[in-house]
């Protein structure tokens, strides 16, 4: 009954006809997942957060991942008794300064081949801890084991949810919470390496889907708290870029490592104390990249979306992070012109892909904004000629089409009283730019 979370990207779905026979199987199946559910409503309708409910949880989950209320009672049995109560104003960093990572056996939650327990862990009360004779400070390490032992088996338990639903948001979500947990439990070298094994989860996630944006986005979190002073983290953000290279060489229309590589582009020049030189060979760098992808690929939409995100550093360098602060005008002005006359030069084996027309209309339109004026008489037939292919290429946008010819003054350029079109304002350009500078 666990819902697939979507498609993998290139998998199409498919239907099965059910026989009598296991039309009443699956009957019986909602029977017991009814009243699975109707026992675990029940319990947690009295508060009641045991080890036994718990187990139930495990249960439900099990078949429905997407359950997110279930998730929640599931919070509510680890913090209500199977995890230790906190001392007050206690800090696991500052509790044990000297503890390593070393000192318990740990298990890398990023190992899909080990074996998952489905024990329910041992209530506080339960465990041997407090003994006459021992120190405050012993009884507190043996507290943060038996947390890591409990933590640890949650993270083991949601991985077969994971590769069976990839793209269910409150797995994710809880796997966040158990790991916000560990950094409040345990003592940050056994934090960090913890974190570290989930950076390692989400490559292999990727390596199952390369583009699923839920393990992009829960990386860019890891990495995050990886980074932080929480973890006496440092920052990881050459690695990361290197990573987005990676993933793009092998896959070029990987929409998600385009957007992380354009996230991280701002810090990277930063952290590299990158003069002007070394962010203009950057910047051709990055250009001459993605020329050459949307060479082999001019339909892929990631490409564009990138290339437009390179281009608006030219354009647009005031409200947005950027590149080439220090370009001049004309080298600015210089970069679009060439862009645009090798974007033409595409037609001439693509005259069909509606993306080059696209960008030839905006990156016009970006070089009039840029020079303050308004399209000469060789831009105005351009552009009303690429428009006119937008609208027999892409019939279903036909009135996007014309709100463009409008707003741009492309309707009738031959109508009595005209002066051709207005001056360009980058605002209306920029109301269709991707979400990289979000």
């Amino acid at each position: 009954m666990a819902d697939q979370g979507g498609s993998n990207h290139g998998i199409a779905r498919t239907s099965r006809t059910r026989t009598e026979e296991q039309r009443q199987k699956d009957l019986e199946r909602i029977k017991d997942y009814r009243a699975l559910e109707d026992q675990v409503r029940d319990y947690a309708a009295k508060n009641d957060y045991s080890a036994d409910v718990f187990a139930l949880t495990s249960k439900l989950l099990r078949l429905n991942p997407e359950y997110y209320t279930v998730w929640n009672v599931r919070r509510r049995c680890l913090i209500s008794g199977l995890l230790s109560k906190p001392s007050p104003g206690s800090s696991p960093s500052k509790a044990l300064p000297t503890s390593s990572p070393t000192a318990t056996t740990t298990t890398s939650s990023a190992d899909f081949s080990s074996s998952l327990s489905t024990e329910t862990p041992p209530a506080p009360e339960s465990r041997t801890t407090g003994k006459s004779g021992t120190t405050a400070e012993e009884d507190e390490e043996q507290k943060q084991q038996n947390d890591q032992q409990i933590l640890q088996k949650e993270l083991h338990f949601t991985i077969p949810l994971l590769l069976e639903s990839p793209k269910c948001y409150w797995i994710w979500s809880y796997r966040l919470w158990i790991l916000k947990q560990v950094i409040e439990r345990l003592p940050v070298p056994v934090a960090r390496q913890i974190w570290e094994e989930e950076l390692g989860l989400t490559s292999k996630m990727l390596l199952r889907d390369q583009r699923n944006f839920h393990a992009w986005g829960y990386r860019r979190h890891v990495v995050e708290q990886l980074e932080s002073p929480e973890l006496e983290g440092k920052s990881l953000v050459e690695s990361e870029f290197e990573f987005t290279t990676k993933k793009i060489e092998q896959n070029l229309s990987n929409f998600s490592a385009w957007h992380s590589r354009s996230k991280l582009i701002p810090r990277l020049l930063d952290e590299r104390n990158a003069d002007d030189e070394a962010r203009k060979v950057f910047f051709e760098e990055e250009l001459h990249r993605t020329g050459e992808a949307i060479n082999v690929g001019p339909d892929d939409q990631s490409l564009w979306y990138y290339h437009q995100f390179i281009m608006l550093n030219l354009v647009n360098s005031v409200e947005h992070p950027t590149i080439v602060p220090a370009f001049t005008q004309e080298e600015r002005v210089t970069y679009l012109r060439r862009e645009i006359e090798n974007i033409q030069e595409l037609l001439e084996d693509y005259d069909d892909a509606k993306l080059i027309y696209e960008a030839l209309f905006d990156y016009t339109l970006y070089l009039c904004q840029l020079q303050e004026r308004r399209p000469n008489e060789q831009e105005e037939k351009d552009l009303k000629g690429w428009l006119g292919n937008l609208k027999k290429l892409d019939p279903m946008r036909s009135g996007r089409w014309a709100d463009l010819e409008r707003d741009f003054g492309l309707k009738d350029l031959s109508d009595a009283g005209r002066s051709g079109p207005h001056l360009v304002t980058i605002s209306h350009v920029l109301q269709e730019a991707p979400f990289f500078f979000d």
